[in-house]
């Protein structure tokens, strides 16, 4: 080509660049159908956060090439889990919170359609079955009102690198990926959103413990008891029995033995048989249980003694307030797994992963022998009469009321308390983690220890 022609080429392919770029910047002109949307919220029609009722989150665990749901929705009056046996929920604020945060979440770049860029972006629905990767596969996030009626429901994939707050994110129906910035706690972990305070006591109102060192020869169904350690506060100290001259209580770690107690959480739960629940919910009679019921509390790690008594495995833990209500705690089977994912070792299908979590047990009373029965007054004369007319025996007469009154009305108040945990603990098999476990299972060497001289 002589230098002329190569002249008036570059002089062409210039000018056609120009005009090129004069055209795309003219107002109103077509820009690509890729990015009509862009800026856009995905779900336009969802406005009001409080419009949502449930929430569904399946994550996906590579190990095992299955997915994990997890599900909190408002059903008959009152909020549940129905991934985890249905569960009662304190999911309304959790939820709005969640529903606001997807709300805001728009589409801010497009960055492909193309189903063969799915894995590395992270957005492979991990319901689907159709496709035989156990990697890429995203967090699916679905919200829906009342008549399971979707209001929003995404892909979740991965982070989007140099990009503070901004995920991959795909509509599972659509083919189209973004970029999406997320400010969402979307949480499926169950106890994010259960009532932590399983027990509902604090440290300070403990009084006594008792601490029930034994175990059971699974064999001969024997009691092979270790130590019986009764703990009592006195003052801002604790004292214990067996205790030598030589000994004390060592506060701080009886201190922290409370901690844990007071802070108590689960990670998961199993259902207990009806007919078990029905009867443990009784506060009085016997306990009536069938075979199914005995299988069911032994695969856990819970056995019945002949004389009738509740024992379990690795041994008890009992707890007194100074309202007179009881804990006990009893520790059973081990349960392998962390979370959704834990399987009993006794179990068909066990999981192996790291976490030894363990079964407990539940229940509680009202101890009446705190609280003597105070006398009553020998006549309620007093009622009808003036202070100025009160004689020495109806003075008498109206402190010995009053007291008996205010009697009355703590062992009132203590048998409500110990029935309405008894009615939630009688339907589950709790558990803990092992890190639980371990701080509220205690042995006499672990608490008593020489006086520091």
């Amino acid at each position: 080509m002589t230098e002329k022609k190569r002249t008036v080429t570059y002089v062409w392919v210039a000018l056609g660049l120009f005009v090129l770029a004069l055209v795309t910047t003219i107002p109103g002109s077509r820009t690509p159908k890729e990015f009509f949307d862009q800026g856009e919220p995905f779900y336009p029609n969802f406005t009001d956060p409080n419009t949502a009722a449930t929430l569904e989150v399946v994550d996906f665990n590579e190990e095992t090439g299955a997915a994990i749901p997890f599900k909190v929705t408002f059903e008959n009056g009152k909020w549940i889990i129905p991934s985890h046996y249905n569960y009662p929920a304190n999911g309304k604020d959790r939820l709005a919170k969640t529903a606001a945060g997807v709300i805001d979440v728009k589409k801010d770049d497009y960055r492909t359609d193309n189903p063969t860029e799915y894995e590395a972006l992270g957005v492979i629905d991990p319901l689907d079955q159709t496709v035989t990767n156990v990697t890429g596969r995203g967090k699916r996030v679905t919200i829906k009102g009342t008549g399971d009626k979707i209001l929003a429901d995404f892909i979740i994939g991965k982070k989007v690198e140099s990009s503070e707050g901004m995920y991959f994110v795909r509509v599972p129906s659509q083919k189209r990926v973004y970029a999406a910035k997320m400010d969402i706690d979307i949480s499926s972990k169950f106890s994010d959103w259960i009532d932590s305070d399983l027990l509902k006591v604090t440290k300070d109102d403990i009084q006594r413990v008792t601490i029930k060192d034994y175990s059971i020869n699974e064999r001969t169904r024997l009691i092979e008891n270790h130590d019986l350690m009764v703990l009592t506060k006195k003052d801002y100290s604790w004292l214990a029995n067996k205790m030598l001259a030589t000994e004390e209580v060592d506060n701080v770690k009886m201190n922290d033995l409370l901690t844990a107690l007071d802070e108590l959480s689960i990670v998961d739960v199993r259902p207990k048989p009806e007919g078990l629940t029905e009867s443990l919910q009784k506060m009085s009679g016997p306990i009536r249980i069938t075979q199914s019921d005995v299988q069911s509390l032994q695969s856990k790690g819970f056995y019945f003694t002949q004389e009738g008594s509740l024992v379990s495995n690795e041994g008890e833990i009992e707890t007194e307030t100074k309202d007179g209500v009881v804990y006990i705690l009893r520790f059973g089977e081990v349960v392998f797994g962390t979370g959704e994912t834990a399987a009993a070792s006794s179990d068909t299908a066990k999981v192996k992963e790291s976490g030894e979590n363990r079964y407990m047990f539940m229940s509680a009373f009202f101890n009446n022998n705190n609280f003597k029965e105070p006398p009553k007054p020998t006549d309620t004369n007093f009622t009808n009469k003036p202070d100025s007319a009160l004689s020495a025996a109806d003075k008498e007469n109206k402190e010995r009321d009053k007291a008996y009154k205010e009697w009355q009305r703590t062992v009132e108040k203590g048998h409500k308390i110990a029935k309405d945990l008894n009615d939630g603990f009688a339907k589950w098999y709790y558990v803990i983690s092992s890190s639980s476990f371990d701080k509220i299972h205690k042995k006499r060497k672990d608490l008593v220890v020489k006086k520091s001289k």
